[in-house]
């Protein structure tokens, strides 16, 4: 099957022919139809996911496939089930990594790879969905859309009327941003560092900050007219940026970090004693906001029926496996949403 390696930290994927190894106890085997392109995979290719001494390996976290096989013990789904991949636990059986053969040698990888043809995946990263559901929407479901949601409802508490400060507007940035306004929430500031004012826009911001241009604070009492903060939400792990912003948190404000800063690096928090202003502010890290695949996609393809859940206008760009390594090219340079890789 063709697949996306990584070779090397720090260099481009290498497309190319990978074999399939019997199925474990607990695997699945899935045919893959499209998967989406994270920013954690541009962190693994720079080695900041723990992953440097685990070359050559594969990657990609969230698609949407077809069950082919199932190994032993595996209950969950069966051959021909439409499923979401998914990097988060959900039910069933956490099986040993999955092999493949590359090059003439096995190589292991992790429990869910998606930037492949075919995918060996542990039982508990995959979640049957009805044979209907779009396959955008349910490749989406393992992570940016997911992630979006959870981090909303979950960590950031997002109530109606309260201002939210999102970081970093990639695929799951501009799906805060959307679901923050429909949270009720006002004002919702969009920040990046490349120019996406177009797509905040049309994921419903109400402003939106270019860093290299403005510091935050100055452009929102410009903008906004205001100095503070009740939610900031910081989907990329720049130190910078959130040096700059934490101190913009208000009285009852959470802050919280959904991307990961760089390994071993520090964050200086100036002035700390500002937490204990007002009610006392959070500060803190989530994963994909707790988002439990097995409870979660089932209410999240209900919403999807009923007409609030979307996923127009943040998927930019679509490509083939061998166009990858410009399609990542792209996201660096700030100039994608969210990057589909049809299958």
């Amino acid at each position: 099957m063709k697949a996306a390696v990584l070779t090397g930290i720090n260099q481009p994927l290498e497309v190319a022919d990978v074999g399939l190894t019997p199925l474990l106890y607990g695997q699945v085997l899935v045919k893959n139809i499209v998967t989406g392109i994270c920013g954690a995979q541009l962190e693994e290719i720079k080695g900041n996911k723990g992953n440097a001494g685990f070359v050559p390996h594969l990657l990609g976290h969230e698609a949407c496939g077809i069950v082919e096989d199932v190994g032993e013990g595996v209950r969950k789904v069966k051959p021909g089930n439409k499923v979401c991949l998914h990097w988060r636990k959900g039910s069933g059986i956490e099986s040993d990594f999955p092999r493949y053969i590359y090059k003439g040698a096995e190589i292991r990888s992790g429990k869910v790879t998606t930037f492949s043809e075919y995918s060996i995946v542990s039982e508990n990263r995959v979640t049957p969905v009805p044979y209907d559901t779009p396959n955008d929407l349910t490749a989406l479901l393992g992570c940016a859309l997911s992630t979006a949601l959870g981090v909303i409802s979950g960590p950031a508490r997002v109530q109606y009327g309260e201002s939210v400060l999102v970081i970093g507007v990639g695929g799951i940035g501009l799906n805060i941003v959307r679901y923050a306004v429909r949270a009720g929430a006002f004002p919702v500031v969009a920040v990046d560092v490349a120019n996406k004012e177009s797509l905040a826009f049309k994921m419903g911001a109400h402003f939106f900050i270019n860093r290299k241009e403005c510091e935050i604070l100055k452009a929102l009492q410009n903008m906004a007219g205001i100095d503070e903060v009740d939610v900031i939400i910081s989907t990329v792990g720049d130190r910078e940026a959130i040096e700059e912003s934490v101190p913009l948190l208000s009285g009852i404000g959470r802050y919280v970090m959904v991307g990961m800063p760089l390994v071993g690096g520090p964050i200086v928090l100036n002035n700390a004693s500002h937490f204990f202003d007002g009610e006392g502010k959070i500060f803190m890290a989530t994963q994909s906001g707790g988002f439990n695949p097995t409870l979660d996609i089932p209410r999240y393809l209900q919403m999807s029926k009923n007409g609030l859940l979307s996923t127009d206008d943040f998927i930019t760009d679509r490509i083939q496996l061998d166009d990858i390594n410009n399609a990542i090219d792209k996201i660096r340079l700030g100039k994608s949403g969210r990057t589909m890789i049809d299958l």
